[in-house]
């Protein structure tokens, strides 16, 4: 499960996609969360994913 709180969630998102997923959509499916609402609460906080390298600025 991943943090509700967005600063926390970027944080985690990052990490788990430099970690151990090729891609955003590996990590929604392994966490089961929907990829255009994570993507909506990251972009809140002014931050889009960059495929090329694979996390969120």
């Amino acid at each position: 499960m991943l943090p509700q709180d967005p600063v926390i969630l970027l944080s985690v998102v990052n990490t788990r996609l430099r970690d151990g997923c090729s891609c955003l959509e590996e990590l929604c499916a392994l966490e089961d969360v929907c990829l255009e609402d994570l993507c909506a609460k990251l972009a809140a906080l002014g931050y889009d994913y960059d495929r090329e390298s694979n996390q969120f600025k």
